[in-house]
């Protein structure tokens, strides 16, 4: 009888997994691709409605639903409504203003937040995830009250600013929160080691790693501060921001300058995200 001598440690051969049953491979593969592009152009048909109306060559000066053909007279006479234009740039005043005080503010907030334990430091979480779920109509509301009562600021642009730069920075903190919880403190430790005192290490160490979400936090807070309505609604006495003029200008028809102020800021918010995506990509291959 013959056998075959086989090592004792030798390994059993090895019996791959178990293909897995993935039923309707084709449906899924068909599916999937026309569910996205369909989801894309729910998303997208807005705003591609209001830039092709720019161009709407209409026989008045308020917006039909009618298609009547190409024009350029609209953006040539892009600040031919008075209303319009003092009212953007009333918005375009506020929302860098608020945006960059928001963004110094609600940096330090996330730096204390994301970095250390203190007392209280769960209640301010607390406040900041309310402010930030809190309904934008009782938060209007309740700044137009203490306005009212304290008489500090007259209602109009003051409060407005003050308005947004309080709404916009818990968003701001809880994006830079994010980023310093995930930071590497051995950067830091190296840093230390290397003879570099506290003030040095946070502007050559973390304050480059935290700048993506610093960014980040300005750009969301302008927005927010650029388009808000219900809130400066509220505290906006007579001053009439761009959204609030949009919104009193429904009532006898919107001129297609309002198309056409808004083709413009939805191309810089593509141009920014764009530039944005490239400079990381650069810095990602560096």
């Amino acid at each position: 009888m013959s056998s075959v001598a086989t090592r004792p440690d030798a390994a059993p051969p090895s019996v791959g997994p178990a293909p897995l049953y993935q039923p309707h491979k084709r449906i899924t593969r068909f599916f999937l691709p026309v569910f996205t592009w369909l989801m894309i152009l729910y998303l997208a048909l807005p705003v591609f409605v209001m830039i092709l109306y720019s161009f709407n060559d209409i026989p008045g000066e308020r917006q039909t639903p009618k298609f009547w053909g190409l024009t350029l007279h609209w953006w040539q006479d892009l600040f031919g409504v008075a209303g319009l234009t003092d009212a953007l740039k009333t918005s375009l005043t506020v929302a860098p203003i608020s945006a960059l005080i928001a963004t110094a503010l609600g940096t330090l907030l996330g730096l204390a937040l994301g970095r250390y334990r203190f007392r209280g430091h769960a209640g301010v979480n607390f406040i900041i995830f309310l402010a930030i779920a809190v309904p934008e109509i009782v938060l209007g509301s309740s700044l137009l009250s203490m306005f009212v009562l304290v008489r500090t600021f007259p209602i109009g642009l003051t409060t407005i600013l003050l308005s947004h730069i309080g709404f916009s920075i818990p968003f701001v903190a809880v994006t830079v929160r994010a980023r310093v919880q995930g930071l590497d403190t051995a950067l830091e430790d190296a840093a230390q080691d290397l003879f570099a005192n506290p003030v040095t290490t946070f502007f050559k160490v973390t304050l480059p790693l935290i700048a993506p979400a610093i960014l980040a936090g300005f750009l969301l807070a302008f927005v927010l501060s650029l388009d808000d309505f219900v809130i400066t609604n509220f505290v906006s006495g007579s001053t009439q921001t761009f959204p609030i003029w949009v919104f009193g200008a429904t009532r006898i028809g919107l001129p297609p300058q309002v198309n056409v102020m808004g083709t413009i800021l939805f191309s810089a918010g593509v141009i920014a995200a764009v530039a944005n995506v490239i400079v990381q990509h650069r810095r990602a291959r560096a």
